[in-house]
C-alpha cells in the first residue's frame, strides 16, 4: 500500500498523473470517472480503516434520507457549521474510531509525505501541493448526518514542517466545484467531481471512493494556474479556519484558538498565492493575541515582528499601528530594543494617521469582518 501511495505522489509531482489529462470527449466526467474502481476502493478502505468510522448496512439504509449534505446546497448557519466541522472532543454526536493502529497509520503517512518532499526538493520538477485524506468521520448532528473528511496539505518548505490540515464535508467540496464551474467553464471542463448519491452515502466503499476523488479534485485544481489563484479556492482552504479561530478568540478560548490560527497561517504559507497581506496579517494578529493571553510574550513579539516585515514601508495599513504598539509594549516587557517601532508609531500619530492610543490587536481582531 505504501508503494502504491508513493507511486501516486511521484506522478502528481512529475505531471504524469490524471491531472494533466487534456480536455476533450474522452476527458473524465464527474458521475463515476473520478471515483475509485472496486479494487482501488478496497485498498483505500484498508489504508483508512484505522480512522474511518462507518455505520452498519442497516443503519445506512435507515439514514439515507437524512443525508443533508446531498439534499441541501446552502451552507448551514455559522454556529451549526462550527459545531460540525470542528469535530473535536466536544462534538458529542461524532462517531469516531481512533485505535492505535489508525494513529500509527496516520503518522506513517505524514512521515512518507515529508520524506518524499525531502527527496524532491532539489529536483527540477515543479513542486505542487499534495493532498491526502487522513480520516473521514461520520458525524451525527440531529437532524443532520454527514461525513467530515480531514485532509493533510503538504507543500514545499522546511523538511521538518508538519502538514496543515483542513476538515470539510461533501457540501463544501460541491459548493467549491459549482462556484468554479460558473467562473471558469473552460479550465473546469476536464476536472471531474464525484457524483451525488441518493442512497448508501455512508458505506466504506462510498467514503473511500470520495476520499480518493477529493484528493484528485484538489490536486487538479492546484495544477491549473488560473484555478490555483481563484479567490473561491483560497476561501475554501483558509476562510473556515479563520472564522473558527476568530470565534474562539472572541469567547476567550485562547488555547483552542491558537491551534487554529497556527493552522491558518501554515495553510496560507503553503498555498503561496499572492492574495494580499490582509489574511496573513489577521492570522499573525490572532497568534500574537493568543500567545500574549497565554503569557508567552516572546512568541507574541515574534509574531509582531513577522507582521511588521510583511507590512514593510508601505502606506499605512489598519494593522500597522496596532502591531507597532504591541511590539513596543512586548519589547519593554522583555527588556528588548523598542526604539525603532516606537519612532514609527510616534510618526504615525504626529501625522494624524492613527489615534492616540491606537486600537489594540485584540480590538481589531474582534471587529474584523471575514467574508
Amino acid at each position: 500500500m505504501a508503494s502504491r501511495l508513493l507511486h501516486r505522489l511521484r506522478h502528481a509531482l512529475t505531471g504524469d498523473g490524471p491531472g494533466e489529462a487534456a480536455a476533450g470527449p474522452e476527458a473524465e466526467q464527474f458521475p463515476e470517472s473520478s471515483e475509485l474502481e472496486d479494487d482501488d476502493a478496497e485498498g483505500l478502505s484498508s489504508r483508512l480503516s484505522g480512522t474511518l468510522s462507518f455505520t452498519s448496512a442497516e443503519d445506512d439504509e435507515d439514514q439515507d434520507d437524512e443525508d443533508d449534505e446531498e439534499a441541501d446546497h446552502d451552507p448551514p448557519p455559522d454556529g451549526d457549521r462550527a459545531a460540525g466541522e470542528d469535530a473535536g472532543p466536544s462534538c458529542a454526536h461524532a462517531e469516531r474510531s481512533p485505535p492505535p493502529d489508525g494513529q500509527r497509520g496516520s503518522q506513517l503517512l505524514t512521515r512518507q509525505l515529508q520524506d518524499f518532499w525531502k527527496k524532491s526538493r532539489n529536483t527540477l520538477v515543479p513542486q505542487r501541493l499534495l493532498f491526502e485524506v487522513t480520516s473521514a468521520n461520520v458525524v451525527k448532528d440531529p437532524p443532520s448526518k454527514y461525513v467530515l473528511y480531514t485532509l493533510a496539505v503538504m507543500g514545499p518548505g522546511p523538511p521538518g514542517r508538519q502538514p496543515a490540515q483542513i476538515s470539510r464535508r461533501y457540501s463544501d467540496f460541491e459548493r467549491l466545484h459549482r462556484n468554479l464551474q460558473r467562473q471558469f467553464r473552460g479550465p473546469m471542463a476536464a476536472i471531474s467531481f464525484p457524483r451525488k448519491r441518493l442512497r448508501r452515502n455512508f458505506t466504506a466503499e462510498t467514503i473511500a471512493r470520495r476520499s480518493r476523488a477529493f484528493e484528485q479534485f484538489l490536486g487538479h485544481l492546484q495544477a491549473v494556474p488560473e484555478l490555483r489563484q481563484a479567490p473561491d479556492l483560497q476561501d475554501f482552504f483558509v476562510l473556515p479556519e479563520l472564522r473558527r479561530a476568530q470565534s474562539l478568540t472572541c469567547t476567550g478560548l485562547y488555547r483552542e484558538a491558537l491551534a487554529l490560527w497556527a493552522n491558518a497561517w501554515q495553510l496560507q504559507a503553503q498555498l503561496g498565492v499572492p492574495s494580499g497581506p490582509d489574511r496573513p496579517l489577521l492570522a499573525l494578529a490572532g497568534l500574537a493575541v493568543c500567545h500574549q493571553e497565554l503569557e508567552d510574550p516572546g512568541e507574541a513579539r515574534a509574531c509582531c515582528e513577522k507582521a511588521l516585515q510583511l507590512l514593510g514601508d508601505k502606506s499605512p495599513h489598519p494593522f500597522l499601528a496596532p502591531f507597532l504598539e504591541a511590539h513596543v509594549r512586548l519589547s519593554w516587557h522583555l527588556g528588548l530594543d523598542k526604539h525603532q517601532s516606537e519612532a514609527r508609531l510616534q510618526a504615525l500619530q504626529e501625522a494624524g494617521l492613527t489615534p492616540t492610543p491606537p486600537p489594540s490587536l485584540k480590538e481589531l481582531l474582534i471587529k474584523e469582518v471575514l467574508d
